[in-house]
């Protein structure tokens, strides 16, 4: 993330990523989230620009937890592609680095023995204003009864890194017992602040590959790399304005993507060449904010609240669209529907419009899974196994990239109004599970 006030909180409670893009906006790192304004049509008048660079993420491999100088070499290759992309005109929400898989065969001694080293890391990264990764910290498919208290006192301890575990692989399927770990570790995260906001920094990840901009799910193989991700929904929205139905839409915002990214296809391969990385593409997927709504996208597209009928139909319209660009892409490159993250989505889930069972209908033709999605403070481990194993044999059935990222939130129970002592998460409803 830019700048470099993130700190954690004197109870303890350390600040989420949406928290902490909030903070750097307080203190002048970054512009202040407004409102967006009614007509696209006049913002495009302006000549503002109709997306925003979420992430730059610097793909890294450490010899161990403790090597920090190539965690060193990215934050700094990083803050030159920031100054890069700003100089061209685009705003950078947030640079981050991903690790390979550093902890993952680690098992309980040795992921004990590395929790100082990992604080290192995270406190090099947060001084300098960027998000760290180290991945999948359960990639085989067993149990691992000691992993939810190790992630637990990990978040805790650590202000700005994500974690993830493997629940399903196009080697091994389904991962039946690791779903029950990572279950654990996120029923152990909802009791880890006094928020209920640790889960922001860890997801179930089903066949996510190696590259993805996005956390808290990515990680690394290979040499040096770059990727970026977007949030572009304001660029969508301009897209479909008086598009008579989906398949129209879906070209319309085909072709304003294409005209948009490939700038910054060039900018970005041109500077990977000079700082010798690989340049991995773009991760197309639509990431929303609180003033560039996916959930207005989709409404501009079906001429029906969200979850109406149609509303599958514009989904798969937006994917389509995300899935024939020109430019390379990465990660999910496919359309996000985080909950609390987009005051549309968290609007109509508070109208009851739709429940957790529909975003997972819709995952079918989307990207990303269940993100962000708030659910009863008392459910059990085991229905959230249950949730999680959905999204895995979906992923698994499908052969596309899905994570689960559940949000139980303490003292809440289903239909409950949530709200967050934070401009960039909604008000919205704890969804039911079943």
């Amino acid at each position: 993330m830019p700048g470099s006030p993130h700190r954690a909180q004197q109870d303890g409670e350390l600040l989420s990523r949406r928290k902490f893009v909030a903070a750097m906006a307080a203190v002048g790192l970054l512009p202040v989230v407004g409102h967006l304004p009614a007509s696209p049509m006049s913002l495009h008048r302006q000549g503002a620009r109709l997306l925003r660079v979420r992430a730059v993420t610097a793909g890294v491999a450490p010899r161990g937890i403790a090597d920090l100088g190539r965690v060193e070499s990215a934050l700094a290759m990083l803050a030159r592609a920031r100054k890069r992309l700003e100089d061209a005109g685009y705003e950078v929400q947030t640079v981050r680095v991903a690790t390979s898989p550093l902890l993952a065969n680690a098992g309980s001694s040795g992921r004990g023995k590395s929790l100082g080293a990992l604080q290192a890391m995270d406190r090099l990264a947060k001084e300098s204003g960027a998000m760290l990764s180290v991945g999948p910290v359960l990639t085989a498919d067993e149990p691992d009864p000691e992993l939810p208290a190790w992630v637990a006192e990990a978040v805790r301890t650590t202000g700005v890194t994500s974690f993830s575990a493997v629940i399903a692989s196009g080697e091994g399927g389904v991962h039946s017992r690791a779903t029950g770990t990572a279950a654990d570790v996120v029923h152990a995260l909802a009791r880890a602040t006094p928020s209920g906001t640790a889960n922001f920094r860890f997801a179930a990840a089903a066949n996510i590959p190696a590259g993805t901009p996005f956390f808290p799910v990515a990680h690394h193989e290979g040499t040096e790399a770059i990727a970026v991700g977007l949030e572009t929904p304001r660029l969508l929205r301009h897209a479909v304005t008086d598009a008579k139905d989906s398949v129209s839409a879906q070209q319309r915002m085909r072709h304003a993507l294409d005209a948009e990214l490939a700038p910054i296809e060039r900018l970005m391969k041109r500077f990977a060449g000079e700082e010798h990385r690989r340049y991995l593409g773009i991760d197309t997927s639509p990431a929303p904010g609180m003033d560039s709504s996916i959930g207005e996208v989709i409404e501009a597209i079906t001429g029906v609240p969200f979850g109406g009928p149609s509303t599958l139909n514009a989904c798969a319209a937006v994917t389509g669209a995300l899935k024939s660009l020109e430019v390379a892409t990465c990660g999910y490159a496919g359309l996000m529907l985080p909950v609390l993250e987009d005051p549309v989505l968290a609007r109509r889930a508070a109208e009851g419009r739709f429940g957790l069972q529909d975003l997972l209908l819709y995952s079918s033709v989307c990207g990303t899974g269940l993100d962000v999605v708030p659910v009863p403070g008392d459910v059990s481990p085991e229905d959230l196994e249950r949730v999680i194993r959905d999204v895995a044999t979906l992923s698994d059935r499908l052969r596309k990239p899905l994570s689960a990222r559940l949000f139980p939130i303490p003292g809440k129970s289903a239909r409950d109004v949530v709200e967050f002592d934070d401009p960039l998460l909604a008000r919205s409803v704890v969804l039911p599970i079943s």
